[in-house]
């Protein structure tokens, strides 16, 4: 199970690794995709870790066909975040600290469906957003996604 652990520059206890995040709007551009995690059955945009071998937006691409079902488009970097007061530790115990860049894609193809990694979705407004049980870390993405300031967030 993947939970955030906080602390005074808590993520030097983990090791780096790179991931990406996906914000895709509904036709309103009032929504965005938000899916429901098997390990903690929390919501978070679609995304995961860059592999060795590719490049930034063809992490995001993959990781959001994985989880969705859904073929991108990457559009745009939203922003990077990089918090070193937290820390992800998932089940195995391993701990990470994260530098995730999170996109604006668009979809398309492919049919929106549940996977391995999810057990529910949908599309949510900022407001429906506030009171769902969402990943921590994804917070902030959601605000700066709903901004859609033109240059990047650097956080």
């Amino acid at each position: 199970m993947a939970k955030i652990i906080y602390g005074d520059r808590i993520s030097k206890l983990g090791k780096v690794t790179l991931g990406c995040s996906a914000a895709i709007f509904d036709s309103t551009r009032q929504k965005v995709l938000l899916t429901r995690r098997t390990d903690n059955g929390r919501w978070c945009f679609p995304g995961g870790r860059m592999d060795a071998g590719e490049d930034a937006t063809e992490a995001c691409v993959r990781e959001v066909l994985e989880e969705t079902g859904l073929h991108v488009r990457v559009e745009r970097l939203i922003g990077v975040y990089s918090n070193p007061h937290l820390i992800i530790e998932y089940a195995d115990g391993e701990r990470c600290h994260s530098v995730a860049l999170h996109f604006e894609a668009t979809s398309i193809a492919g049919t929106l469906s549940i996977s391995e990694e999810t057990t529910e979705y949908g599309y949510y407004s900022l407001n429906e957003i506030v009171s769902m049980d969402v990943m921590e870390h994804h917070l902030e993405r959601i605000q700066d996604t709903f901004i859609s300031q033109k240059s990047a967030f650097i956080r």
